[in-house]
This record gives structure tokens, sequence and C-alpha cells, in this order.
């Protein structure tokens, strides 16, 4: 990797991190340099300003993340609804780029950024709908595989899945542990199982 985009990760992920722990809108561009210890000028050379940088932070980094560890789970052509409960308690329970206490960092900047900015917008809803159709596209193969009941309308049961996930996140950053999770993963095996 070449010196510029070896800089230009480096500022990603530092930035990332502290996005993640603070928020995005009470980090600031000097506490992006500070952590780098790039200069302004170097931080400018890469990015034309703070939401330019958030949205290559989506891109670049949440993006293939979250692809590897929400989608590809998912892409296996197994039992989709043992599938998705494994995804949720992987998710929860046992990922360790997704702390507790900071909650699902592309949820957090839905609530913060996409009521107001286009781009986060486009990017953030480019990777829930990647995830709204793989999770429906699984669903609908276990229909024709005969391990999903027929008249399952796999888009709700999708949205409904993922909209615990986010819930849940947020009890977990509420409380600070993941006790909390246990509860929705205990009812989400229930509902999974009344699918078949």
């Amino acid at each position: 990797m070449k010196k510029a985009a070896a800089t230009r990760l480096a500022i990603l992920e530092k930035a990332f991190e502290l996005i993640y722990a603070k928020g995005y809108q009470t980090t600031s561009i000097d506490d992006i340099i500070a952590t780098t210890q790039v200069t302004k000028g170097a931080f400018y050379y890469h990015f034309k300003n703070k939401d330019e940088m958030g949205v290559s932070i989506i891109n670049e980094l949440l993006k293939p993340t979250l692809t590897g560890s929400f989608i590809a789970p998912l892409q296996n052509g197994g039992d989709p609804l043992s599938g998705i409960y494994q995804l949720m308690h992987n998710l929860l329970i046992e990922n360790e780029f997704l702390k507790v206490e900071y909650g699902c960092p592309a949820a957090n900047l839905t609530h913060e950024m996409t009521s107001w900015n286009a781009d986060f917008n486009k990017a953030l809803n480019e990777l829930t709908e990647q995830w709204v159709k793989t999770m429906t596209d699984a669903i609908e193969s276990g229909q024709a595989g005969g391990s999903v009941r027929r008249d399952v309308n796999a888009r709700q049961v999708t949205l409904f899945v993922m909209a615990g996930y986010w819930g849940i996140r947020n009890f977990g950053k509420l409380e600070g542990s993941k006790e909390v999770y246990y509860a929705y993963l205990n009812e989400l095996k229930h509902y999974l199982e009344t699918l078949r």
C-alpha cells in the first residue's frame, strides 16, 4: 500500500473508532487529527470535509466489515431460520468488532445523520438494503426448499428481525451489558420456529 493510501486508511480507521465511541456530531476534525497525528493539510488532502470522510467510513470500512459479518453468513444455502438465529447470536454475543456499550455503528449513524445528510442516507440505505435483500432471499430459498412455510412473507420477517436487532442493540447500550441480548435471542428462536 502506498503511503498516501495508508495515511488515508489510518485516518478512516482512527476516525471510525472515535465516532463509534463518541458519536459523529460530537467528534471534531481536530479530535480526528489529534488521534491520527496527521496534519490538517494531510486531512484535507484526503477529504474535502468531515462529511466526505464520514461517507468514506461507511463505504470503505463499514460495508466490507458488515458484509462479512451480516451478509455472508446468510449466503451459505443452509436452513435460513437456523442461519438467522445463529447470525443474530454471533452479532450480539460473539462479534468482537461490535461493542455492547456503543451499539451498532450503522444504526448509530442512521440515527445521527440520515435525517439531514443525503449522502449518509444513501450510503446507509444501500448497506441496509443489501442486508434486507440477502435475508429475504435466504428465507425465500427456505420456502422453495421446504424449511420455511409458504405463507410466510419473507420481507416482513426480515424487517421484523432487523428492527428487533437494532432495538436490542440500544437496550444493550443503555444497560452496558450483553445480558439483555439473551431475552431477545430466546424470543427470536421461538418466533423463527413458528415459521417452519
